[in-house]
């Protein structure tokens, strides 16, 4: 079966792909929604550069969508219709684990562009899947975060020695509440990893975040 990703460039959607693939299917192409502006991508911040470096690397095309959030849904669906039409694929993988709404709101959207929305990592212990993950040689860096981790984690790697570190500050393994984003820089789906510079770090009224670009 063809398939989509819906791609946020970081550690769980990336999982989930390798193991909807493992199933037989075809990727066709990802999908990242960004800032109206098309300069960041929502949570994750990552820039078009980025984003389009890490399609390459899968050996796929990448539909940069845009929107605010009062239109995020509107536009969502919209582009879900174009990625059917356009690369006639007949469902979409997402990385969610276990927040309800969540699965319900992809399950909502895809039924509304005709697509099937495929959740492999649905219902996967957090801890158990952030190891399975490293163990399956994805690497990501994190890239944005919230106050109770703060500036000292962005950039870090995540690897088995960083995760008790995260639960030791309070904070879920897997980051699946929100409480921070990665950038996978290379995993078994890239034909090369991507070589990433690290910038400026800032911190918000209620985030923070790093600044990442490719490597010249």
């Amino acid at each position: 079966m063809n398939i989509g990703c819906s791609w946020s460039g970081g550690k769980d959607s990336c999982f989930a792909l390798m193991k909807q693939i493992e199933q037989g299917d075809q990727l066709k192409v990802v999908m990242n929604v960004m800032d109206e502006k098309q300069e960041y991508s929502k949570s994750h911040g990552l820039t078009q550069e980025v984003l389009r470096a890490q399609a390459k690397a899968l050996q796929v095309p990448i539909q940069l969508a845009s929107a605010s959030w009062s239109t995020y849904e509107e536009n969502f669906i919209k582009n879900l219709k174009e990625l059917k039409t356009n690369h006639e694929i007949e469902g979409m993988v997402y990385g969610d684990i276990d927040i309800q709404k969540h699965r319900e709101w992809e399950e909502k959207i895809s039924a509304a562009a005709g697509l099937e929305a495929y959740l492999p990592l649905w219902q996967g212990d957090r801890r158990e899947l952030v190891e399975a993950m490293i163990d399956a040689g994805i690497k990501a860096i994190i890239v944005s975060c919230n106050h109770a981790l703060g500036l000292d984690f962005l950039g870090e790697e995540i690897t088995h020695d960083l995760i008790p570190k995260l639960e030791a500050a309070g904070v879920d393994a897997c980051g699946e509440n929100g409480e921070f984003h990665t950038l996978v820089v290379d995993c078994p789906l890239f034909e090369n990893p991507i070589q990433i510079e690290k910038g400026e770090k800032v911190k918000t009224d209620n985030y923070c975040f790093i600044e990442t670009k490719l490597a010249p």
